[in-house]
């Protein structure tokens, strides 16, 4: 009830029944109440509301802050967005992504589009917080000035609450790397590289830094390669990286990187390296080549986080807070981390063919 302060746990899967209660709500009766949600936008996550949805003439219009168009990770979570999208969009309301050309000013260029987003008349904000101290203003300048806004991906908990987001959807980055630590040393590695091409944004940072807490609880160590942000995308380049790094330092027998791409570059500096049988290779999200390395056992591993997910579940929220003034009662819904390795492979297969894992 408005006013009462509840304790707000971190949601799993639970949370599909309800958006997905509201979704077929909303496809049944047609149409949904337009306009933007009359509760206190900027009331950080942890306090419970259940404001009415301001039954004006406006229409609903979510503003998703998301990555490059050609990043197969981002293509997921677009995938979860569009589709919750058509929800919103049987009920007269509308959805607009909206992502950097590249990643090289990441935090600047993000907080650029979520004040964009504001200026177009958004009636909530969807965002990754990759660099807080670059995208909270904007955050913040969109939740104080009355637009609802939710964090996903990236960020966390307590970021949300920071920047009077509603609710976080998405995994807990240095969780999911301690994770992966463990299992390298579960699995005989004693010296880890974490390869980083996108050094500084807060996620890939805490990545790293969970390796290595989960590498020393284990036994090993876990030092990171930080590159470029002009080499994310280009394989060419980190494969050389990453190869130079193998020659140098002759002891190190595990690799982990922060995304699929840079994965299969680590693949191929692993052959131009003569280190194939010497060296495991994990890394954090999925694709079907990742998937088919770890069936054949050339990979030992990837950390999923469910971006389909994300997109899903983010647009959702804010498109029930939107319309109906509903909200999930949870400071956090949680899509990962998981394991997925020789022993369960065979069920993650599917899902990344369908474009959703």
């Amino acid at each position: 009830m408005q006013g009462t302060r509840i304790r707000r746990r971190p949601l799993g899967l639970a949370a599909i029944s309800l958006l997905a209660a509201v979704a077929l709500t909303a496809c049944a009766s047609g149409k949904a109440t337009s306009g933007t949600a009359t509760g206190d936008a900027s009331q950080p996550a942890g306090a419970a509301s259940s404001a009415p949805a301001n039954t004006g003439s406006e229409k609903v219009s979510i503003f998703v802050i998301g990555g490059k168009a050609d990043d197969p990770f981002w293509s997921a979570v677009k995938r979860g967005a569009d589709d919750a999208a058509k929800v919103v969009e049987a009920g007269g309301g509308k959805v607009t992504w909206l992502g950097p050309q590249n990643y090289d000013n990441l935090g600047p260029d993000a907080a650029k589009l979520i004040l964009s987003a504001k200026s177009q008349g958004a009636t909530a904000i969807i965002g990754a917080d990759w660099v807080p101290e670059a995208q909270n203003d904007a955050f913040k300048t969109a939740s104080s000035g009355g637009v609802p806004v939710f964090l996903f991906n990236s960020g966390g908990p307590e970021q949300a609450k920071n920047v009077g987001a509603l609710s976080y959807t998405g995994s807990e980055e240095q969780t999911a790397g301690k994770a992966g630590g463990e299992f390298f040393a579960k699995n005989g590695a004693k010296n880890v590289l974490c390869v980083n091409t996108l050094p500084g944004a807060v996620n890939t940072e805490a990545r790293c830094k969970g390796v290595a807490e989960g590498m020393s609880s284990g036994g090993g160590k876990s030092t990171q390669l930080p590159l470029p942000s002009s080499n994310f995308g280009n394989p060419t380049a980190v494969t050389q990286a990453i190869k130079a790094a193998l020659l140098k330092d002759g002891t190190i027998d595990g690799l982990i990187t922060i995304s699929t791409q840079d994965a299969d570059s680590a693949a191929a500096a692993i052959d131009q390296a003569n280190a194939a049988g010497k060296v495991k290779l994990g890394t954090f999200d999925m694709n079907e080549a990742q998937l088919e390395r770890i069936k054949a056992g050339k990979q030992l591993f990837c950390i999923d986080q469910q971006p389909y997910l994300q997109g899903y579940l983010a647009v959702s929220q804010a498109y029930a807070y939107n319309a109906y003034g509903l909200r999930i009662a949870q400071d956090a819904v949680m899509t990962g981390p998981a394991i997925v390795e020789a022993g369960n492979v065979d069920a993650a297969i599917a899902g990344v063919k369908a474009g959703v894992r």
